[in-house]
């Protein structure tokens, strides 16, 4: 029984009935339930497919239950849960018929608000649209008065198997996975209105391998028009590049493993035996440099990483925001170190023994430039491998389109001060910190957020991510990369570590290969 006289923070509200909340789609009806003032759908199928096909729209006769979220994605590996005080994930039930959508809005009304539609993290191999807890839709479609959307869409050898030597149906295949997105959009864009959204106001953001799919999604003819704005965080990493040469080899090596006589019997090989047989034959062939699918293919439905090809010109006129965190991968493994209870002279030996005296005498000077902030101890966490390239992505978008630039420099109160890793930054864009105890940090938090929350909602309002909390942030050109550091004295900070990644990406980049094993993190 509760304390007489205590009162309860919130009071929630529930209705779900036999008719509303109720929408009728061009696949069907679909009833959803609202709760505190939005009206919620999930596990919505915007398409299905045979595997290694294009996707078909879904249609169905009766009502639909979209009270529950969908299948996601096969995974290759069943995942190891770790690092959860950092990334609180959760995993759900796995089926190949995974194209669905999740979509949270205040009213099933004509207000035309702006749509958000997420796309997750994970590579293109592994993750789902509610992989980690941080994805939740509430508190953005309600805090912000818009429409959110997150979805699932085909992965690895599913979603990205090229296998267009084998017939004209499979032309695409290595790109199903994207052809599964492109549908989503299209979904919402003859449906979202009737969820209270603007069709000709959609923005894709994503982190991670999802940063990387709104890149894909510009490379990529038939998303045009579907959508008006990209929101990449750290997504332009070289361990997502494209596939090169064919995937003849990776299948006939998995038919003569399976004692499949074509490739139309592999359609027909249960998953887990098809992923096993995969697992078992793509080392080999990986470390031979073949195809072995699980990232986007280069043709002539997908145009291939703009860091190689440029940007397609039909892209110009859709704005980005594109940044990184300043620690990434580096920063999942803290050593132990509790920089807070170290002395200058400490923390400086710390760097020399993590790079060499050498390398940390050339570095130090022009890290104290670019983050004087910050302790000598945390140059050995500084990211290069998302930052370097992410820097020059910028420089060759903003020849061609607007493009901002932000980066997360907040650290966190675990080990008397962790600089921010991959992921951390999410909670703050989604305003979901409340759900992960390790953002909440002590007289930051609450302005932070709202700092990037007000960013990425003006940005997917207007094009434009400036509002009156934080400094002034132009548009950066290929000359000056106008970075917004947000942190607990968020600034803008133009062209800060030009010279400092520079200098140390070829000391950095060998530190995290001693050091660091990226794939040891579910992300």
């Amino acid at each position: 029984m509760p304390t007489a006289g205590k009162e309860f923070a919130m009071a929630h509200t529930f209705s779900c009935s036999a008719d509303a909340p109720l929408v009728r789609t061009t696949g069907g009806s679909v009833r959803g339930y609202r709760f505190d003032g939005l009206d919620i759908f999930k596990g919505i199928p915007y398409a299905k497919a045979r595997r290694f096909h294009a996707p078909e729209p879904a249609v169905w006769d009766s009502v639909l239950d979209a009270t529950s979220y969908g299948y996601v994605c096969p995974l290759l590996e069943m995942p190891k849960p770790n690092g959860e005080m950092l990334v609180p994930h959760r995993y759900w039930l796995m089926d190949e018929a995974c194209q669905n959508l999740n979509i949270w809005t205040p009213a099933l009304d004509d207000a035309h608000r702006p749509v958000l539609v997420w796309l997750h993290g994970g590579g293109y191999f592994a993750g789902s649209s509610i992989e980690q807890i941080a994805y939740e839709g509430e508190n953005m479609a309600r805090l912000g008065d818009c429409v959110v959307v997150s979805i699932n869409h085909r992965l690895n050898i599913l979603g990205y198997f090229d296998l267009s030597d084998f017939g004209a149906e499979y032309a695409n295949s290595g790109n199903a996975g994207g052809d599964d997105i492109i549908a989503a959009l299209r979904w919402v864009r003859d449906n979202i209105a009737a969820f209270g959204g603007d069709p000709g106001n959609v923005t894709v953001f994503g982190q991670s391998g999802g940063g990387a799919k709104v890149t894909t999604l510009l490379q990529t003819p038939a998303a045009d028009g579907l959508f008006h704005k990209g929101i990449v965080m750290s997504g332009v990493l070289g361990r997502l590049a494209d596939c090169t040469g064919s995937g003849r080899d990776c299948a006939e090596a998995l038919m003569a493993e399976l004692g499949a006589a074509d490739i139309a019997a592999l359609e027909t090989v249960p998953y887990a035996a098809l992923a096993a047989a995969y697992n078992k034959v793509a080392p080999a062939l990986k470390a031979a440099g073949k195809n072995t699918g699980c990232t986007p293919h280069p043709n002539a439905f997908y145009l291939g990483d703009p860091l190689e090809n440029a940007f397609r010109p039909e892209t110009a006129r859709i704005p980005l925001l594109v940044g990184t965190v300043f620690g990434e991968f580096a920063a999942f493994n803290g050593f132990g170190l509790n920089k807070a209870q170290m002395s200058a002279a400490e923390a400086e030996g710390f760097a020399e023994k993590m790079l060499g005296k050498q390398t940390a005498d050339v570095l130090l000077p022009l890290f104290h430039a670019a983050y004087p902030e910050r302790s000598a101890a945390d140059l050995p966490f500084l990211d290069v491998l998302f930052r370097e390239p992410t820097m020059r992505y910028i420089r060759r978008r903003a020849e061609t389109g607007p493009v901002w630039s932000y980066f997360f420099n907040q650290d966190f109160t675990i080990e008397g001060g962790r600089a921010p890793w991959h992921c951390s930054d999410i909670p703050f864009v989604f305003h979901n910190t409340e759900l992960v105890p390790s953002a909440n940090i002590s007289g930051v938090t609450p302005q932070l957020e709202q700092q990037i929350f007000d960013a990425v909602l003006a940005f997917a309002r207007t094009g434009n991510p400036q509002h009156s909390g934080i400094p002034t942030w132009p548009a950066s050109t290929p000359q000056q990369e106008n970075t917004m550091l947000f942190d607990s004295a968020t600034r803008l900070a133009p062209n800060h570590d030009k010279a400092l990644i520079a200098a140390a990406l070829p000391a950095i980049s060998a530190l995290m290969a001693r050091n660091f094993d990226p794939d040891s993190i579910q992300h």
